[in-house]
């Protein structure tokens, strides 16, 4: 991840966007600064109640365009995509888990447990990194996410609106 000037680049840009996004009656979900290849990519993921459509994206991507190249955050050169987190959104901040809970998800683990990475359920709970998720057997399971490759929403049961 590259450093702006003054900071982190994911969190001065998430600061940049979160008003706009706000403004046009958008959540941000998530801001990623990611090398792919030689290209650099500044993605901002955004939500609204009922999803996003792709008029939201191009809405997000003019608004935020000025305030980014007046701010200049980022030193190199890069391609901005605005876009959704779509139905199987990837949970990373707190927030995301919280807002998520009685929600079907899936978990792929870093390190097996009894010889399984993959696991799909409902997650009942969150503290502090740490989850329960409740398999379809009632089998629980605590997790903690820094033991995750990811988990993300299953769209198995439909996703309730945001």
């Amino acid at each position: 991840m590259a450093k702006s000037k003054g900071g982190n680049t994911v969190e001065t840009v998430w600061k940049i966007a979160e008003p706009i996004a706000s403004e046009l009656g958008l959540s941000i979900w998530d801001v990623r600064f990611e090398k792919e290849g030689a290209n650099w990519y500044l993605r901002i993921y955004i939500d609204k109640d009922g999803g996003v459509s792709i008029d939201d994206c191009v809405d997000m991507s003019h608004a935020i365009d000025k305030p980014l190249d007046d701010a200049d955050p980022i030193e190199q050169s890069y391609c901005l995509e605005v876009c959704s987190p779509g139905v199987e959104r990837e949970l990373k901040r707190d927030s995301h888990f919280e807002k998520s809970i009685g929600q079907p998800i899936m978990v792929k683990l870093i390190r097996p447990i009894d010889s399984q990475r993959d696991f799909n359920g409902t997650l009942e709970s969150y503290d502090n990194g740490n989850f329960e998720l409740r398999l379809e057997d009632g089998t629980r399971l605590m997790i903690n996410k820094k033991e995750t490759s990811y988990v993300k929403l299953d769209d198995f049961g439909g996703v309730e609106e945001w």
